[in-house]
């Protein structure tokens, strides 16, 4: 099940303001998207940018067990945030 747009989008901000807490992390993150400062001031207002956040914290476990940690979470929610937001849905394959 995934969570509803705006409770997506809400999660994706705050991982982006946790990720722009960890000056590490940023870093890589910026390197592999090339995103640059003023990027991550526009898009802070915008789902897909959020939903790239996302996708990046996605591809490594200790990262998604360290924010929800730092968050409370369950470690799903960022995965069903994910499929909330634009490119989301899941892929079927038959």
């Amino acid at each position: 099940m995934s969570a509803a747009p705006e409770s997506a989008e809400a999660l994706g901000l705050t991982c982006l303001a946790w990720l722009i807490a960890d000056e590490e992390l940023l870093g890589v993150f910026m390197g592999a998207t090339g995103a640059g400062a003023e990027d991550l001031r526009t898009g802070a207002r915008d789902a897909a940018f959020l939903a790239s956040v996302l996708d990046f914290l996605l591809m490594d476990d200790a990262w998604v067990r360290a924010f929800c940690t730092a968050h409370d979470l369950p470690c799903d929610a960022p995965m069903r945030a994910r499929a909330a937001l634009p490119g989301g849905a899941e892929v079927h394959w038959t």
